[in-house]
């Protein structure tokens, strides 16, 4: 923990170093797009998974601190099992954020993003079907690292956020849930390409 504290440190520091930089960066009226796309695939024995996630955004700056921007992601994981019917889960969000960046201008940048999404999802067994809709909104760091004009390394780290899941049955219940904290599994990396 000290050491990614240190890290991070340090990187707060050569950001504020390099404020001064005028080559990459962002700035007022630039639009951007990022996103990220993985694929997985997990054997246990002959039981198979394989997922397929694609996530999208754009966003444009409309001050020097701030940008606004929509996002869409999707998800998709599959169970394979001898025997078994196969196991079917599709997730599809809409959502928008707003960032606010502490060092928009220099090569280095940190921010702070909120972002708001509703999801719909879908789980398929054989004939059996079931659906549900819900919403989210998170609140997460992150930092920009620009490799040249145009292109730039993001991470983004989960550390806040609520989200609330519905069946679309008579009667049916939420599922509300609340995280606060960092692990690996919150920590998300992507490419930027400005404009």
């Amino acid at each position: 923990m000290k050491k990614v504290l240190l890290s991070l440190t340090a990187l707060f520091a050569f950001g504020l170093v390099s404020a001064q930089e005028t080559d990459g960066g962002f700035a007022n009226g630039d639009l951007f797009i990022s996103g990220a796309v993985g694929f997985s695939n997990q054997s246990t024995g002959d039981v198979k998974t394989n997922g397929f996630t694609v996530s999208p955004r754009v966003g444009y700056f409309v001050s020097e601190n701030i940008a606004v921007g929509v996002a869409l992601g999707y998800t998709s994981t599959t169970d394979k099992a001898p025997g078994s019917e196969d196991i079917k889960n599709s997730m599809f969000e809409v959502g928008a954020f707003g960032r606010y960046y502490f060092t928009p201008a220099s090569k280095f940048s940190l921010f702070g993003q909120l972002g708001v999404a509703y999801a719909t999802n879908k789980y398929e067994e054989g004939a059996l079907e079931a659906k549900s809709n819900g919403f989210n909104i998170g609140l997460a760091p992150g930092i920009n690292y620009f490799v040249s004009d145009h292109f730039a390394l993001e991470a983004t780290f989960g550390i806040l956020g609520y989200s609330t899941d519905k069946p679309d049955a008579d009667g049916a219940e939420s599922t509300d849930t609340f995280d606060f904290g960092v692990d690996m599994s919150n920590i998300n990396f992507g490419i930027v390409y400005k404009f």
